[in-house]
């Protein structure tokens, strides 16, 4: 038999190194602080600057980007659906940007080994959100801000500032991998 985890574990961003050291693969988080919307387009521009020795539009240190799905905010709404996106169209971006000081990411899906690697090897954490709950979402919500890039639409950056934002480690600094763990729970015939 299996035990989950059922304690829920508040942490802050920007997020510091010893905060992602107490994080495991598996761990049931709220998130609260400031996130930082980028997607493909985003990420290709964020990594060409970063490659120009050009300074990015927001200081990478300890932060945590979400791949959210463009959603237009409706009429009285700061924003729309905040639904997260599959994670690896921006797998080839990622280990540059951990490199540059990204703390975090925020995503749907699995992630390769190369960027597996690179969140071990710069003390960071990959987390996901539970896909087709973007409606619901938006609650966690507090303020948007656009940052840069905004003639990618709603592939812009944004600044969000949220709270209590439920998220799921799915790929931590030892290596843990919860999609790896499903698949063994499930080979084992686990219920």
């Amino acid at each position: 038999m299996t035990i989950e985890k059922t304690e829920t574990i508040n942490i802050t961003s920007p997020l510091d190194i010893e905060t992602v050291e107490k994080l495991h693969a598996g761990d049931r988080v709220l998130l609260s602080g400031v996130i930082y919307v980028a997607r493909d387009a985003a990420h290709k521009r964020l990594v060409h600057a970063l490659d120009q020795g050009e300074e990015l539009p927001f200081d990478p240190k300890g932060q945590t980007l979400y791949y959210m799905g463009p959603s237009p905010a409706p009429p009285g709404r700061k924003i729309g659906s905040v639904g997260p996106t599959t994670s690896t169209r921006m797998d080839s971006y990622t280990p540059r940007l951990l490199a540059a000081g990204v703390r975090a990411m925020i995503g749907k899906g699995s992630r390769s080994a190369e960027v597996r690697e690179s969140i071990k090897e710069y003390k960071a954490v990959y987390f996901v959100a539970t896909g087709g709950a973007g409606a619901l979402l938006h609650r966690t919500i507090k303020n948007v801000e656009p940052v840069a890039y905004e003639d990618l639409g709603a592939e812009a950056v944004l600044r969000l500032l949220v709270e209590d934002f439920p998220l799921i480690v799915a790929n931590d600094i030892y290596g843990g991998d919860v999609f790896e763990q499903g698949r063994a729970e499930y080979r084992r015939g686990g219920n």
